[in-house]
């Protein structure tokens, strides 16, 4: 084959000299020169002619064994005859000297006894040929690749079985693959001989199929490479007697996945065994393979298939199904067909001058896509400046030298193999001018004058060569006309330059005669050129203007693009991008920046590159995308690289085909019809469509066929009366079947239609006229028995006939369109069939007149939804029946959207418009009700509002204080006053409590206020025992769930001075008609109501106790001026609340009264006595608010500590709240005298007759718990009588139900408060629903005194509460 290829491109070569010879033989005067090769171009000039080069054969890669000879074949054609050289990987071989490798005479290497072991292989490696001609150039041939079979190794070896008399047996023997060729077989250690029956497979794997009792006996593998043969070990095969039962089926061997060369020969293995015994077919990419009337397609025993010559179309997904009557099974596997490279276009001969450019082209394919390297006179070929590749495969020559002359091949290489084709390049000298038109591969800028030169004079040199325009990579030269021709309009110029330095020169010439200016590009930055110019004239080349050297400008030196940029696919996802490092990186490159965009769309990607190589995931499937690359230096991007552009590769479709239909025909036939899966999910070109079907009652009996890919419809026939089928299609690609639909059900008629005679009469007519158009709708004939087609529609003015439609049997109306207005159509409707047109129908109707009506209104919308997003913000959606199914807005339509709020009733609407289904409603006011409603508006057509849908906007922390407070005296209770106020007016929700703050400081920091919780429906409050003659601020607060809203502004208000009531203490303070005693004595001691007392001793009483109380008070001073700033300021921490200045715990709903008593240090427990009423009620009892309201008291305090003790006991065990809060002491800087009370303990107090006797709500005294400067008065006046008002409630919160409990009216225990003088009694702690928090406020409690300094202190207490007790016992 090579030798012809060769004597062909001869014949070739020599046809074209032919040509050439009679060309110039037109041209040249005399026959004679030019059948000598010579033309007459100038004395004594001739044209050297291209010389026949070439090898008639290459040397092919070889598989040798050890100790075996090789010869590698080569043999080149030149006149003289070449010189024939070796090379081995790369390095030449010397061939004087060795002993085993000898040169033959026609240039093929002989290798004699093969050496190859596990550590010397000196023989195996890549082999070239080189064929030298002197004086004319070098060529090297292909490279082939010599393997040395390795020593004998089994990898798997035949193992002890068993088949059934009539099935298939496998015995393994696996090897090196390069020694498969030497396996054979023995039986009983007697050469086996090999038939249609019993095969080997490539592999070496021995297959035996419709097995015999012969078939018996020790099976073993041979491998003989030349040395002693190597045996496997012995199998015995046992041949059973057909048991005449079922067996499943299952593979013995199963295809694996194959490469292989276009030209090779393939097997796909495929053994199956089973009862009965199975046979096998094959598919290929969902196509049955036909192996009876295939020439290259062969089934061999047991089932594998064979391929031979195999071609590029093979390639793909084949099938092997086993099927023996009972169960089928199938395993697949992949052929991958690989192609050597091959040219499509190889380099041509080129003649050329010196200082041309000149490209030789090579166009190369191949499977994987081959790379291409350039070789010269036999070395390689290193792009640079003046030698560059160009189009991926193209060598471009620049500035042509004397040198540059030689053979030039183009080699190919892909992992299948190697090739390689070349060309001559001659340069002539000036005066010889190139024998042929300018070839293809010259570029436009070398394009030389051909013309044969006549004799006369030659212009002179150009005058003023100047560069009139110097840039970074272009230089542009102007100048004068010769003097010898000043007019120069038929002269032409040629530009040679050079580098400074380079001896190589290049030309650029004029484009048309006259012009004296050239622009030379692609120059490189600051760079020194020599430039001269030369004139032509019909006569030739005149005289070279003096060398000009010129310096290109300098520039950030940025990198060039990168070369040979090349991208192809890996997968239906993903594709490889290459490059090479730019030629003029100007520095090290940093990094590359890959650009990559789909087809088709304008939005361009990036990825930072480190590599010469990226591969990029997460693409479409069977989608185009263009490629560039961009090179990075420290001064920033460079020259992009020019686009390429590559498809990822196809896939199965991702998507079912859509709109799948049923159409029952008959009794027996089921027309399907489907549509293509979406453009987008078809990932390629689809091949066909796979239709599998079913009976519903059987569903492992399916049946399947294919049909094209331009089929969309299918015509199944041959199926049963009466029955229901399952139907599904899938798409299928090259690559295998895509997801198939969901079932589909249809069942066939029970007995076919009458089709002898033609449809009956349609049962009923109806036309709908309107302006230009009539709708006609109509219902089938009555007698459903005969088959009916479709319906012809016949129209017409005054006469059916003008104009007739038909339609599909299953349409039921039909729009008759461009019709004329204010006209008599009459209309007839027929049924039809295979028979004929059945009896007409007809109706007359007539347009309407063509007038310009108002505009309809349109349909409003509907389901109209408000969806709350935040405190003034609302999302409106809302659906237009007008619109599509898929809702989507394709008009000019818009929306209108409006709101309002009922509250005040007299608001108006506000109004915005959207042109999508959703509105985003801002800027409502919170925990406000709006009502919403949606009209839709197109061109002059508008809608009616649509149904209302209400909202409610989530709540927000109020924005204004509480308004109006005002605060009076209570009239008789001078230490009492009564705050009143209103609502915020901006509460943005339900008010939940207000906190009251007051103070006697204006200035002092809110924390230093005391505070008063109010559960959220109350708009008064009473605060008792204030000190009188003396100012006091007050603010309050409201809150609702979202969190307190601020402060109202201050308001002062002034006690009034001390009355004659309340002056000196000398007698109780008037209580009022309303007053009455609290219920039950709850003052006694023993639980009895207290006798009035004479007046002579309560006298002696009250004043023992006042001079008693002064002498406290004062220790108590003397002992208050001995704590700590630190104690001060850690009891002010512990009144913050929740915003930061006070906390609020307990268990309230609405009002979360303030944690006073958290870190204070002692506990005050309110005087209590055990009451013999089974629900005892306990009273408030009135508290002074300072040291100097403290006044004596009547008997019922005379009850001792145990007493209280007990009584507070059993208040805890009485108070029906499950949860308990912690208590907290508070000091005054006037006194240090702690009122030890319960912080859980609860009082029964009877409703008063200002009180609702029908409410039961419980109050809280929250007390002052923070020391006050300003409450303190030097002056120490006569105690006073303490004062009872149990008439307004203080502080009301929601009662607290306990499992199985009764609800009780629960007064929590009052906190002290300023300065007041209470016995000591000992603390008792009720259980607290958070240990750790009870834990900590008894640590704090602990931490406040000293232990021997607390029991001092409360011995010297008791002391005094002793004596207290024996005055008002005397």
């Amino acid at each position: 084959m090579a030798a012809e290829r060769g004597a062909r491109r001869l014949l070739s070569t020599s046809s074209f000299w032919l040509y050439c010879l009679l060309l110039l033989g037109r041209r040249a005067p005399g026959a004679a020169a030019a059948r000598s090769g010579s033309a007459p171009q100038s004395p004594g000039a001739s044209i050297r002619t291209f010389t026949p080069f070439y090898f008639l054969v290459e040397p092919v890669d070889t598989l040798s064994v050890r100790g075996s000879s090789v010869i590698l074949n080569c043999s080149a054609y030149s006149e003289p005859s070449p010189k024939i050289e070796w090379k081995k990987d790369g390095t030449f071989l010397n061939l004087v000297s060795d002993d085993r490798r000898q040169l033959l005479p026609d240039g093929s290497l002989f290798i004699s006894n093969v050496v190859h072991s596990k550590h010397n292989k000196p023989d195996e490696g890549y082999y070239q040929c080189v064929a030298t001609v002197e004086s004319l150039g070098t060529i090297v041939s292909r490279t082939a690749k010599l393997t040395v079979a390795g020593l004998p190794r089994f990898t798997s070896q035949p193992e002890p079985s068993s088949v059934y008399a009539g099935n298939s047996a496998i015995l393994n023997c696996e090897v090196n693959a390069d020694l498969v060729p030497f396996v054979r077989w023995e039986q009983n250690r007697q050469p086996l001989l090999l038939d249609d029956r019993v095969i080997k497979l490539p592999s070496g794997t021995l297959v035996i199929s419709n097995a015999t009792e012969g078939d018996s006996g020790l099976y073993r593998c041979v491998v003989e490479s030349g040395g002693p043969p190597k045996y496997s070990d012995e199998a015995e095969l046992k041949v059973l007697p057909d048991p005449e039962v079922t067996s499943h089926l299952v593979f013995l061997k199963q295809p694996s996945p194959l490469v292989r060369v276009i030209g090779q020969d393939v097997v796909l293995p495929c053994v199956a065994s089973g009862l009965p015994t199975p046979a096998i077919k094959w598919m290929k990419n969902e196509e049955a393979l036909d192996t009876e009337s295939s020439e290259r397609l062969v089934l061999l025993s047991g089932g594998s298939l064979e391929i031979s010559d195999v071609t590029e179309d093979d390639a793909g997904t084949y099938f092997c199904i086993a099927d023996n009557g009972n169960e089928t099974i199938e395993a697949q596997a992949e052929l991958t067909v690989q192609a050597q490279p091959e040219f499509l276009k190889q380099p041509t001969n080129i003649y050329a001058h010196e200082s041309m450019d000149i490209i030789f082209e090579c166009e190369v394919t191949g499977k994987p896509t081959p790379t291409v390297k350039w070789v010269k006179n036999g070395d390689m070929v290193i792009p640079s400046d003046y030698f560059k590749i160009v189009k991926e495969h193209n060598l471009q020559v620049l500035g042509l030298v004397k040198s540059d002359e030689g053979f030039y091949q183009c080699i190919a290489e892909n992992d299948v193999g190697n090739a390689q084709a070349g060309a001559q390049l001659i340069i002539l000298e000036h005066d010889v001018a190139i024998p042929t038109l300018p070839p293809t591969s010259l570029t436009s800028a070398t394009t030389d004058h051909l013309a044969p030169a006549t004799t006369g004079p030659l212009p002179s040199a150009p005058r003023d060569v100047v560069a009139s325009l110097v840039s970074t990579r272009f230089i542009k030269l102007t100048w004068r006309t010769p003097a010898s021709d000043p007019h120069g309009d038929n002269l032409t110029y040629s530009v040679f330059y050079t580098k400074e330095g380079i001896a190589r020169e290049r030309v650029e010439n004029t484009s048309r005669p006259g012009e004296m200016q050239v622009t030379i590009q692609n120059l490189m930055p600051a760079t020194v050129y020599i430039f001269r110019v030369m004139a032509q004239n019909k006569h030739g080349s005149g005289e070279s203007s003096a060398p000009l050297r010129v310096e290109t400008q300098p520039e950030v030196q940025l990198p060039g693009p990168a070369p040979n940029i090349r991208a192809y696919a890996v997968s239906p996802t993903s594709i490889t991008v290459m490059w090479e490092t730019p030629l003029s990186g100007n520095g090290e490159i940093q990094n590359y920046k890959l650009y990559y965009m789909e087809k088709g769309t304008d939005k361009e990607q990036d990825v930072d590159v480190s590599s010469h190589s990226y591969t990029i995931n997460g693409l479409k499937k069977y989608t185009e995308y263009s490629f560039r690359v961009v090179a990075y230096n420290k001064h920033g991007p460079g020259v992009s690289t020019q686009d390429v552009a590559v498809r990822t590769l196809s896939d199965v479709p991702s998507a079912a085909p859509q709109n799948l239909s049923l159409e029952v025909r008959n009794s027996k036939s089921i027309m399907i019809h489907w549509q293509p899966p979406a453009p987008a999910t078809q990932n390629g070109q689809i091949t066909g469509y796979k239709i599998r079907y079913r009976k519903a009652s059987r569903k492992s009996d399916v049946t399947e066929t294919l049909v094209s890919g331009t089929q969309l419809s299918q015509l199944i026939e041959g199926l049963d009366r009466g029955t229901e089928y399952n139907f599904r299609v899938a798409a299928l690609t090259i690559n295998g079947t895509g997801p198939a639909t969901d079932w589909l059900s249809a069942e066939t008629f029970e007995s076919d239609l009458d089709e002898t005679r033609v449809p009956e009469v349609p049962s009923s007519l109806h036309v709908r006229p309107l302006v230009t158009s009539i709708v006609v709708s109509w219902t089938p004939p009555e007698n459903q028995n005969i088959v009916v087609r479709g319906y012809a529609i016949g129209y017409g003015i005054g006469s059916p006939h003008a104009q007739t439609i038909k339609v599909d049997y299953k349409q039921r109306y039909y729009t008759i369109e461009n019709l004329d207005p204010s006209s008599h159509y009459v209309i007839t409707l027929k049924a039809f069939n295979n028979v004929g047109e059945g009896i007409p129908l007809y109706e007359s109707a007539v347009t309407r007149p063509h007038t310009v009506p108002d505009p309809t209104p349109m349909m409003p919308p509907v389901g109209v939804q408000a969806s709350i997003l935040s405190h003034d913000t609302i999302r409106i959606t809302w659906a237009d029946n007008s619109l599509p199914k898929h809702q989507k807005i394709t008009d000019s339509r818009y929306y209108t959207v409006r709101w309002k709020t009922n509250i005040p009733a007299n608001t108006k609407y506000k109004n915005a418009n959207a042109t999508t289904l959703s509105y985003l409603v801002t800027g409502l006011k919170p925990n406000t009700l709006y009502e919403f409603s949606v009209m839709v508006t197109k061109g002059r057509r508008s809608s009616t509002w649509s149904m209302t849908a209400h909202g409610t906007t989530f709540e927000l922390v109020p924005t204004s204080p509480p308004k109006d407070v005002t605060v009076v005296s209570k009239e008789g209770k001078p230490k009492t006053i009564i705050v009143n106020w209103q609502p915020p007016s901006e509460a943005n929700g339900k008010i939940t409590g207000y906190i009251i703050y007051y103070s006697t400081d204006v200035n002092a920091e809110i924390h230093d206020w005391v505070i008063e919780p109010v559960v959220g429906n109350r708009l008064t409050h009473q605060i008792q025992e204030l000190t009188l003659d003396t100012p006091y601020y007050f603010k309050i607060q409201a809150r609702n769930s979202k969190g307190m809203g601020p402060m109202s502004e201050a308001v002062q208000f002034r006690t009034p001075k001390a009355s004659g009531s309340g002056g000196k203490g000398s007698r109780l303070p008037d209580l009022g008609s309303d007053y009455k005693p609290p219920m039950s004595g709850s003052n006694s001691p023993h639980g009895s109501p207290t006798s009035p007392l004479d007046s002579n001793m309560l006298l002696v009483i009250i004043v023992s106790v006042g001079v008693i109380t002064i002498v406290v008070v004062v220790i108590i001073a003397v002992f208050c001026t001995r704590r700590t700033t630190s104690h001060q300021k850690k009891k002010r921490a512990a009144c913050k609340s929740v915003n930061g200045s006070h906390k609020y715990k307990g268990n309230s709903k609405d009002v979360k009264p303030p944690d006073l008593w958290i870190h204070h240090e002692r506990l005050e427990l309110k005087p209590i006595d055990k009451s013999p009423d089974p629900n005892p009620i306990m009273t408030d009892t009135p508290i002074p608010r300072n040291s100097q309201d403290i006044t004596p008291v009547d008997n019922s305090l005379d009850s001792n500590i145990h007493q209280r003790r007990n009584s507070y006991r059993e208040s805890v065990r009485n108070t029906p709240s499950t949860d308990t809060m912690p208590a907290s002491s508070s000091q005054t800087c006037c006194t240090d005298h702690q009122d030890p009370e319960g912080a859980t303990s609860s009082s029964y107090l009877a409703s008063s007759q200002e009180e609702d006797s029908g409410q039961s709500l419980p109050t809280a005294h929250v007390r002052p718990s923070h020391p006050l400067k300003s409450f303190a008065v030097p002056a120490i006046p006569p105690p006073g009588p303490p004062t009872y008002d149990p008439a307004l409630p203080s502080t009301p919160l929601l009662s607290q139900q306990a499992l199985n409990h009764h609800i009780h009216s629960v007064k929590t225990a009052s906190i002290g408060t300023l300065g007041r003088s209470r016995p000591p009694m000992p603390v008792v702690v009720p259980s607290a629903p958070e240990v750790q928090e009870t834990t900590r406020m008894l640590e704090d409690s602990e931490s406040s005194y000293e232990p021997d300094e607390l029991t001092k202190e409360m011995a010297h207490l008791e002391g005094l509460m002793k004596d207290l007790n024996a005055i008002t016992t005397a």
